[in-house]
């Protein structure tokens, strides 16, 4: 039996990894090994970083990668903080508005408004053709305060009152209590949101009409999805290295980013995601 999971386990694994080991093996790779393995390289006799300096030499990566970067700072500090204040506030017996704000988080796990009324909204605000208009509608998600609220209520009541007949105001205790015991399921949030906003391409490709403001999921969309080829004028002058290369980069580019954060939340995964949701 254990033989056998493990089998199951090694082949999981593989078609995972050798995908992605393929992807930057391409990314790396000549022209003369890409035809000749027929577009697709697992493993690269030569190694060549010409795909990767041709695309940050040129203006279009470059400037996708800086705003997707951007709009996942900037969105996820927004979201970790306004759903921090919001699932507090809903942990708090008696808190102003708690039933009616209640109804509408868990109405919101229920009912989506739609893409339409969506792009209304959004244009009815002048947020059309800015980094906002990809970064507020997502800011809050109704699942993130569900949870975040079960972790909330989970800490003792006697540790609030006793802050409290200290002499602590609410700011106080959320800020040196609540959030210092929430460092595990705060991480996890964080993820969520992080690469929820890294990977917003729908948002983006509805309200974003300028090509300049578009973040690197557009540009993969643009010219690997798509297989629009990439010109001299994108990539910067010089011998313009294949297609295929400079697709498997941007592709490579548009994912390493976040499983470079994933190492350092890793450890309070489990711990945030059971602690928040199932004792809650």
């Amino acid at each position: 039996m254990k033989a056998l999971k493990a089998l199951v386990l090694t082949l999981c694994c593989a078609l995972v990894v050798v995908p992605f080991a393929g992807i930057v093996a391409t990314s790396l790779s000549t022209r003369e090994q890409i035809v000749q393995a027929g577009g697709f390289v697992i493993v690269p006799d030569e190694i060549t970083f010409a795909a990767y300096e041709a695309l940050f030499t040129g203006g279009v990566v470059p400037r996708a990668v800086g705003v997707s970067v951007f709009i996942t700072v900037v969105g996820t500090v927004l979201s970790l903080a306004t759903t921090t204040l919001l699932a507090y506030g809903l942990s708090r017996p008696g808190s102003l508005g708690h039933r009616p704000v209640l109804s509408l988080v868990v109405g919101a796990l229920l009912f989506t408004p739609g893409i339409i009324p969506g792009y209304l909204t959004v244009s009815s605000l002048g947020l059309l053709d800015t980094y906002w208009a990809v970064i507020l509608p997502a800011v809050v998600s109704a699942f993130n305060v569900v949870i975040l609220r079960a972790f909330f209520m989970e800490i003792p009541a006697e540790l609030v009152e006793s802050a409290r007949i200290d002499g602590a105001g609410d700011w106080q205790i959320l800020t040196r209590i609540v959030l210092p015991l929430s460092k595990a399921v705060l991480s996890v949030i964080g993820l969520f949101y992080a690469v929820g906003y890294w990977n917003a391409f729908f948002t983006a490709l509805l309200y974003l009409n300028d090509a300049g403001k578009w973040p690197v999921q557009l540009v993969l969309r643009t010219y690997v999805v798509n297989q629009q080829q990439l010109g001299v004028d994108q990539v910067g002058a010089g011998n313009l290295p294949p297609q295929e290369a400079l697709q498997m980069a941007i592709l490579v580019i548009s994912i390493v980013p976040i499983l470079l954060v994933y190492p350092f939340v890793q450890r309070h995964f489990t711990k945030g995601v059971l602690v928040g949701a199932v004792k809650g």
